[in-house]
């Protein structure tokens, strides 16, 4: 198999601290550098609709609820995982847009909801077929017991984050608005 950049950099550490083991590093290394060369190629696709990477992540998160495509502010922020300032920096854009509204819950008026408009349901219904063309395409390279093979390790990967998160709550107040979901 061909070398790449991260096997560089663990030849580098070798070759400076020969003792240092370097696995660890070189599979989160690999992981991390996978989520950075990722993140703009979703975003090309984003912004043909006008989107951002975190705008289609709060639309879509509203839209996979089903009717009424709705949610508290707590669960959307929580599905998220940003935090309640940043995810009421991104309501605040997002009802500018008239794509979301908040409204009082129909079960108890103190609470507020936040709900897709149909100018929202509308934008993340035209962008979510290309969005998952984009992530097909990415991956059409893989064989697909490789991809089978990689989601169950990731599978795997992702239960022990979340065992360590869940052990050590004070790592939940430092999930930025770099993370979320599909």
């Amino acid at each position: 198999m061909p070398s790449d950049a991260v096997d560089l950099i663990a030849a580098q550490w070798q070759r400076e601290k020969p003792d240092l083991s370097t696995d660890a590093m070189v599979t989160l290394g690999r992981l991390k550098r996978c989520s950075v060369l990722y993140q703009p190629l979703l975003d090309a696709v984003f912004s043909q609709f006008d989107l951002t990477s975190w705008e289609f992540d709060v639309l879509a998160t509203l839209r996979r609820t089903g009717e009424p495509y709705s949610l508290t502010p707590t669960a959307l922020f929580s599905a998220l995982m940003v935090t309640s300032g940043t995810m009421t920096h991104r309501l605040k854009t997002l009802e500018g847009k008239g794509w979301i509204i908040r409204e009082s819950s129909p079960d108890d008026a103190r609470q507020k909801r936040v709900r897709l408009t149909e100018s929202g349901l509308a934008r993340i219904d035209e962008a979510l077929p290309a969005h998952v063309t984009n992530m097909e395409t990415i991956l059409k390279a893989l064989p697909e017991d490789t991809r089978l093979r990689l989601d169950e390790a990731l599978r795997q990967l992702l239960a022990v984050f979340e065992d360590i998160h869940s052990n050590a709550p004070i790592l939940g107040n430092q999930l930025s608005d770099r993370t979320h979901g599909l």
